[in-house]
């Protein structure tokens, strides 16, 4: 299998129960089954890889920095704890790729880029004048006439908009996982597959049919916390109070 120069084994998913044996071996010392656990899953550092390639960066070299996520992943990863690696690996593949490109995003975002998040940036300060609150994405993609992927990576290039960067886990290091990793606003049903991919769909699915619909109201629709409590019928004080409980929730089952 290769995917822009980058070539994979083609190689099945490993059972849960072998994935804990290589992991088992490998934190004693086997370098074999390290291997053999890497290459398993090398699908999963390109899927995430590719969620960063469209800020200025190399997929290979974002490859080659989330295959040494996967690695310390592998090496960290405690199978007593009864969480599904990928789902912990995802975190930290995330993890070592943010790090990489904080510490290089400065000198690889283009003027263009640079250009744009200063247009974003006015507008959601006049919007957040006029809304009494911070514009959501959408707003902000109907006032500057940009797409809602261009509005994110204007975001990003210059800092971490924090409404819409909700942590989702955390592993009680340094790398974290927000909801906006797993999610894009352009293709609800392709999301929803990468979404049980990466497993956090197991426990949307779980909860109770409000919190879900306010989770994907918000992550999945773009909504904002007024627009949901109309939905459903509640003031945006508890919709804002239900969604950090719901939110509190996914990171302890995380």
């Amino acid at each position: 299998m290769e995917y822009s120069g980058i070539k994979l084994p083609d190689l099945e998913l490993l059972s849960d129960e072998e994935t804990n044996r290589y992991i088992k071996l490998a934190q004693e010392g086997d370098e074999s089954s390290l291997d053999k656990l890497v290459e398993h899953n090398l699908r999963l550092v390109l899927k995430i890889s590719c969620r960063f390639k469209n800020l200025g960066f190399e997929l290979e070299d974002l490859f080659q920095v989330g295959v040494i996520g996967l690695i310390k992943a592998a090496k960290a990863f405690d199978i007593q704890r009864g969480v599904k690696f990928s789902t912990y690996a995802v975190s930290k593949i995330i993890g070592e790729i943010r790090l990489y490109i904080r510490d290089d995003g400065i000198i690889k975002v283009s003027r263009s880029i640079k250009n744009m998040a200063s247009i974003v940036r006015k507008k959601e300060e006049e919007l957040k004048s006029i809304l009494k609150r911070p514009p959501s994405i959408s707003e902000l993609s109907a006032a500057t006439e940009l797409t809602k992927e261009d509005i994110v990576m204007a975001l990003e290039a210059q800092r971490v908009p924090s409404s819409i960067y909700q942590k989702v886990s955390n592993d009680n290091e340094k790398n974290n996982t927000y909801l906006l990793d797993f999610l894009s606003n352009e293709k609800n049903k392709e999301d929803i597959d990468s979404f049980d991919k990466l497993e956090l769909i197991e426990l949307i699915r779980s909860l109770e049919p409000r919190s879900r619909k306010i989770i994907f109201m918000r992550y999945f629709e773009d909504k904002t916390q007024q627009e949901v409590a109309e939905e459903i019928g509640v003031s945006q004080v508890q919709v804002s109070r239900l969604e950090k409980r719901i939110l509190r929730e996914l990171r302890e089952s995380l």
